[in-house]
């Protein structure tokens, strides 16, 4: 018997309270597996976005673990935590965090300038990104003169460009006009399929769900399959 490819995402009794003492989840479990995509839905202030901050490392849980291709976030340091978003993580934040003193194409490298790819060969890797989410030749424009819908692309392209193991995205079409939507749903599908990696999607959107292998929605209890 060969052994089992180990999940690129195990959530494990995930527990996470707010300051004020409402708890947001108890007991929350989650695998996913390389090349699978799932969407997340729910309520808005139910702690969909709070879950991809837990699992991005980026706040920590109350309770329970996580895992992300067979590293728990638990046993790793500042440093270390930090290499593994990097590296293994895209992330696409509903507030955009492009920034503003960078050129489009310089924002999307970053991933790969700070994994200390080469100028020369991370340029270039943006500019083809820029492409397929539609900005083609828009390399030296500045964020101030995009649309927010235009912004949102750039996001992704960002997220996508460094090829990681796991794609966090926060309302990833929440900007964008359907035609455009359909396109970078498309653009996250393909990816995901291509590289292997694994997907999870916080969203609103029927349309943006419609792309997942298996749609689960977040309560109190934890996450549970949507309804047929």
């Amino acid at each position: 018997m060969q052994p089992s490819t180990p999940s690129a995402l195990a959530v494990t009794g995930l527990a996470k309270a707010l300051p004020g003492g409402r708890v947001l989840f108890t007991g929350l479990d989650l695998a996913v597996a390389p090349g699978e995509i799932i969407a997340i839905m729910g309520e808005s202030g139910i702690g969909k976005s709070t879950l991809l901050n837990l699992v991005a490392g980026l706040d920590r849980p109350d309770a329970g673990s996580i895992t992300i291709a067979g590293a728990a976030l638990a046993g790793l340091d500042d440093d270390a935590a930090t290499r593994m978003r990097r590296e293994r993580l895209g992330f696409v934040f509903q507030a955009f965090h492009i920034l503003p003193h960078l050129t489009l194409a310089q924002n999307i490298a970053l991933p790969l300038v700070l994994a200390r790819r080469a100028t020369d060969d991370a340029l270039p890797a943006a500019s083809a990104m820029l492409a397929k989410v539609g900005l083609t030749g828009r390399d030296n424009d500045y964020p101030a003169q995009l649309s927010g819908g235009e912004l949102q692309r750039i996001a992704i392209a960002r997220a996508l460009v460094h090829r990681p193991a796991l794609i966090l995205a926060d309302e990833p079409t929440g900007n964008l006009d359907p035609e455009t939507a359909d396109r970078i749903l498309a653009l996250l599908q393909d990816e995901t399929r291509a590289t292997g990696a694994a997907a999870v999607i916080v969203t609103h959107s029927d349309r943006a769900a419609a792309i997942a292998d298996r749609v689960l929605v977040l309560s109190a209890a934890g996450l549970v399959p949507q309804p047929a």
